[in-house]
């Protein structure tokens, strides 16, 4: 009877989890099997013979490699399925885990953090049923998205990706989805806010990639100690072992068991791990408008700091035998075509467009901010103050623009440090910052909007996530997919010169930077006359 208790009305809230998201699950589960689809479809036409496959295998048996991508199973026979698990599962289950991060944080500790809870809880429902009912959602989602991944690949008619493959790669994309609701379920438990939540949660995801990347290089044994190493060791197309998917599964559920457990013991709007005690006084800096924004987003911007360095050492790792392996492959020595220049150089203006787009992420978080913290009813105390609509907003797009030339160095730095210490010759640094940072005026372009919709349309800021999925998607891919070039031209970062292989368009660079200084005076000039919470 008191289990009953504690899970009752689980199927009303399992209901209205979906109706709040009926949005937003379609939009991811859409996005996640197109992109896999289209990919798959793509290495089925670019690579069609099996000396095309081997020369790309051969590209691939590379330690730098091998610690991106994952250790590659098939190599010898290096067919279309072997290629896709190979390049794309990893990564493509990373993407899973953070939208299950995402997820179960909105319903859990973000939901508890806005006092939506404790009107929940006020009602004849149990004292289990939010948590249990939202870790039912994200186990239906990612379930949904094994089904539709796994027939969907196999419906593309590839002889090597066969039904027992292709619902093996859907069941890894489902397993580490539902691993990572699990765990980010018991840190909503023990952090006291939904910024903690998502940090340690993230923290896990970071370190699985890093003891995988680690052990697939030095230690196979050491990758058995990361989700992600399970996953991979089902060697999907290859010898298709699903007791590495059953064992992810099962830990799920431990963690899960965990999360409900605690979830029981500890007192609302509380956590394990409580947060320590501030100053008695703030400093001057923390009392203006600037000095709150930056405090608020301290630890992410430390977070995204450290990361971008990393990943852009890791890039950088790539480059000294980039040369080698790229030209014994036909395939891409006719993608990376410009003459007078090494394959080196045509490869860091496609790395530094990635660079640019993960900056770009940091950069939007610090001007939407500004949302999350109106939808908690915080902003009309500040604005109660000698503080003016001016300067609140004109702090954090201050933050977003620095943070946008801030992240872009840091990469830079990491693949230069990288990168000098694996090639004979390594790249100037004046020659990547300058490749990286060309694309500022797009990343601005992009803040311009998220202030736009700031100002105009409060409910719409999570369409920005939208248009950078779309420009990350066509530029990164579009080569891959074979699009036509207007596509790209509907992204900011498409019209960006790539440098050192281009010469500098000052013309395209001074466009953008005037149409993102429209788009943020728009903004500005909206925010000051709507409503609050309009």
């Amino acid at each position: 009877m008191m289990a009953k208790q504690l899970y009752n009305k689980t199927g009303l809230l399992f209901r209205f989890i979906l109706r709040r998201d009926r949005i937003r699950i379609p939009v991811w589960l859409l996005s996640l099997c197109v992109v896999t689809f289209a990919v798959a479809n793509a290495f089925n036409n670019m690579y069609s013979s099996d000396q095309e496959r081997q020369a790309m295998a051969e590209t691939m048996k590379n330690p730098a490699m091998t610690a991106m991508v994952g250790k590659g199973y098939g190599l010898n026979h290096y067919t279309t399925g072997a290629m896709m698990a190979h390049q794309m599962l990893l990564f493509t289950a990373i993407t899973v885990g953070i939208m299950s991060i995402l997820l179960v944080t909105r319903h859990t500790r973000a939901d508890e953090e806005d006092g939506r809870i404790e009107m929940v809880r006020s009602l004849p429902t149990g004292r289990l049923s939010n948590l249990f009912s939202t870790i039912l959602v994200l186990i239906g989602t990612n379930v949904l998205l094994a089904l539709l991944s796994g027939f969907g690949l196999y419906a593309l008619g590839d002889k090597s990706m066969d039904l027992d493959g292709s619902l093996l790669y859907g069941a890894a994309l489902g397993a580490t989805g539902i691993f990572f609701a699990a765990i980010t379920a018991v840190f909503s438990q023990i952090s006291e806010n939904s910024r903690g939540t998502i940090g340690l949660s993230f923290a896990i995801l970071g370190i699985s990639y890093l003891i995988r990347a680690v052990g697939d290089v030095s230690n196979e044994a050491l990758s058995w100690f990361s989700p992600l190493g399970w996953v991979l060791g089902a060697e999907v197309y290859v010898n298709n072992y699903w007791w590495p998917i059953l064992l992810t599964i099962g830990v799920s559920f431990i963690f899960i068991i965990l999360a409900l457990y605690l979830n029981a013991i500890r007192d609302l709007e509380s956590g394990f791990l409580p947060s320590k005690p501030g100053k008695k006084h703030a400093s001057t800096f923390l009392q203006s408008p600037l000095g709150l924004t930056l405090r608020l987003q301290r630890t992410g911007l430390i977070t995204w700091a450290i990361g971008m360095f990393v990943l852009g050492a890791s890039y950088g790792s790539v480059l000294g035998d980039l040369d080698a392996f790229i030209k014994d492959n036909e395939i891409l020595r006719a993608a990376l075509t410009a003459e007078g220049f090494s394959f080196t150089e045509q490869f860091i203006t496609m790395l530094m467009s990635i660079m640019a787009m993960l900056s770009t992420i940091p950069a939007l978080m610090s001007v939407l901010k500004l949302i999350g913290e109106e939808r908690k009813n915080r902003t009309e105390q500040l604005l109660a103050l000698a503080v003016s609509r001016t300067r609140l907003i004109g702090s954090s797009l201050l933050v977003s623009i620095i943070v946008s030339f801030a992240m872009l160095s840091l990469a830079v730095l990491g693949i230069w440090a990288a990168g000098a210490t694996v090639m004979d010759d390594g790249m100037a640094f004046s020659t990547l910052f300058a490749a990286a940072h060309v694309y500022l005026p797009a990343i601005w372009v992009m803040i311009g909007i998220a202030t736009l919709l700031v100002g105009i349309a409060p409910k719409f800021t999570s369409s920005i996530w939208l248009y950078l999925t779309y420009s990350f998607i066509v530029i990164y891919l579009g080569e891959l997919l074979q699009f036509p070039e207007w596509i790209s031209k509907l992204s900011p970062y498409g019209h960006i010169s790539k440098l050192p292989i281009e010469d500098m368009d000052f013309m395209k660079a001074t466009v953008l930077t005037l149409i993102a200084l429209a788009l943020v005076l728009i903004g500005f000039i909206a925010y000051r006359k709507r409503d609050i919470h309009g």
